[in-house]
């Protein structure tokens, strides 16, 4: 088992793939003046990971990836749950799909 990866952010973003399926979203401020968006699976697995100059970039891609912000929707917030800590670096069963490219929207 990998060791946990610490996200600071608790504001999560996420897409419903599929039925019973969700992909989520965390965007934490690095050091370094950029931002990083990890991708967690419904089990608490981080599967991607991407980075982006600000925390508005992010937003914005994110938003037209088909994300949202969960704390934005009651809706979504009456009948999903995120996943807890700790979160675990996992494999996707079709990889990096967000970083690679092959299913994200530049």
């Amino acid at each position: 088992m990998s060791p946990p990866v610490a996200i600071k952010s608790a504001d999560f973003w996420v897409k419903v793939v599929e039925m019973l399926q969700q992909n989520w979203a965390l965007i934490d401020i690095e050091a370094v003046g950029s931002v990083r968006v990890f991708f967690i699976n419904d089990t608490s697995g981080l599967f991607d990971e991407m980075e982006f100059p600000s925390v508005d970039a992010a937003e914005r891609a994110l938003e037209r990836n088909g994300f949202r912000r969960f704390a934005a929707s009651a809706d979504l917030q009456s009948f999903l749950h995120t996943p807890s800590a700790p979160f675990q670096r996992t494999a996707h069963p079709n990889g990096p799909i967000y970083s690679s490219g092959r299913f994200w929207r530049s």
